[in-house]
């Protein structure tokens, strides 16, 4: 009699369990709804920039497929939303519509650089028409300065970045060593240019 009761007591103490781990797996997170008129998170955003090779400065243009919100990001307004917002880009979102040529400059710019997987960033909006980022690369973070619009839903910002600034000169000389050939011009120097131009917008819903 003592065995029984001992069994039916281990078995409604494992039915306990059992119960409790499943009304675990049954509870759902929920998800915070923002109450702002503008979400970064929701917009529609384009990150595209474009590179030079040759004496000549002959542009290459690319863009990064993908971009997380990590903080801010949202506002009354767009430059609410924008202003102070901190991002983060993979790298392995770069895309310049040439698989090989990706990858080379994921392996052989960034991937020499501290802190390869990622850029990261801060927005600033300063006045009506120019703000700043502090964008964080190769372990370094320096203030780039940018020109903005905003157009119905859509902000549009343009910038140009040296990326000597962010101590990449190794960088550039690995992959100008990698793409020697391809970087020749018709002076027949190989030359890759530190200088990127940018441009993001985002257009909110």
């Amino acid at each position: 009699m003592k065995k029984i009761s001992t069994l039916i007591l281990v078995l409604f103490i494992s039915f306990q369990m059992t119960s409790c781990k499943s009304e675990k797996k049954e509870e759902k997170k929920e998800e915070k709804v923002s109450n702002a008129a503008f979400v970064l998170k929701d917009a529609k955003n384009t990150i595209d920039w474009t590179a030079y090779k040759f004496t000549e400065k002959t542009g290459v243009k690319g863009k990064f497929k993908k971009v997380n919100i990590t903080s801010g990001g949202e506002g009354n307004t767009i430059k609410e939303a924008i202003n102070n917002t901190e991002f983060s880009i993979p790298i392995s979102s770069i895309f310049t519509s040439d698989s090989s040529r990706d990858y080379k400059i994921s392996k052989y710019f960034f991937g020499i650089m501290e802190g390869a997987k990622l850029l990261s960033g801060k927005l600033v909006i300063e006045n009506d028409s120019i703000g700043y980022a502090d964008i964080t690369m190769n372990g370094i973070t320096e203030k780039l300065p940018f020109k903005y619009t905003i157009t119905g839903k859509e902000f549009a910002m343009t910038t140009k970045m040296d990326v000597l600034n962010w101590n990449a000169k190794q960088s550039i000389d690995s992959l100008n060593s990698v793409c020697k050939d391809l970087h020749k011009g018709l002076d027949g120097v190989s030359k890759l240019w530190s200088e990127v131009d940018i441009n993001i917008s985002s257009v909110f819903k």
